[in-house]
């Protein structure tokens, strides 16, 4: 039943993870708060008792994806120079990186860097969903990008780091998002949910 007492206590309801083991337990392991943890679930607000640890909350500030389709980022990524899978010859091209949508190995990309920086910029800009997670991991030469429902994110403010830049080391923030802000409207175009692998 929904916790109706205060608004607080609602939202503190609404926000509420249970770990599925028995309560009895002495096991310590499941009831600590893992590093991946970290801006996602609050590490404090946990009930007292047997429930303690088995019983979480999502941050304030955290929220859990809808979803969005990602055929269109398949077309995109093609014209951006992405094989697909079916075309690639390992032979011509060993060290290309494969790129993953939604876990499932869609193609590969001769150039990963500039395709995860154009697929960022687009995010930035709000041509792409903030919801959509890239993922560059250089060592295993994979770009992961999902786009499906359910994934935890938090926000998280962007720095601009592009050398030709006079604002180098600066939030990309300004007077406009803090008015949408103060007018509680949507100022997520120029900030980023990232998920933990991000």
């Amino acid at each position: 039943v929904l916790n109706r007492y205060t608004y607080a206590s609602t939202l503190s309801h609404l926000r509420r993870t249970n770990t599925p083991i028995g309560r009895d337990g002495k096991i310590a392991k499941p009831r600590q708060l893992h590093n991946t943890h970290w801006g996602l679930v609050c590490p404090a607000e946990t009930p007292e008792g047997q429930a303690c640890g088995l019983v979480k909350n999502l941050s304030l500030m955290c929220y859990v994806t809808v979803g969005t389709p990602g055929f269109p980022l398949i077309d995109f990524m093609r014209q951006r120079g992405m094989d697909l899978l079916e075309e690639y010859d390992p032979v011509i091209n060993p060290r290309a990186t494969k790129v993953f949508l939604n876990g499932t190995w869609v193609g590969v990309h001769r150039n990963a860097g500039h395709l995860a920086d154009t697929l960022r910029s687009l995010r930035r800009k709000g041509l792409l969903s903030f919801e959509v997670t890239i993922i560059r991991d250089v060592r295993d030469r994979e770009i992961r990008v999902f786009t499906d429902a359910g994934r935890v994110c938090r926000p998280l403010f962007v720095v601009d780091n592009r050398p030709e830049s006079t604002n180098k080391g600066s939030l990309i923030l300004d007077q406009t998002h803090l008015a949408k802000l103060a007018g509680d409207q949507d100022m997520l175009q120029n900030l980023e949910g990232v998920s933990e692998e991000e």
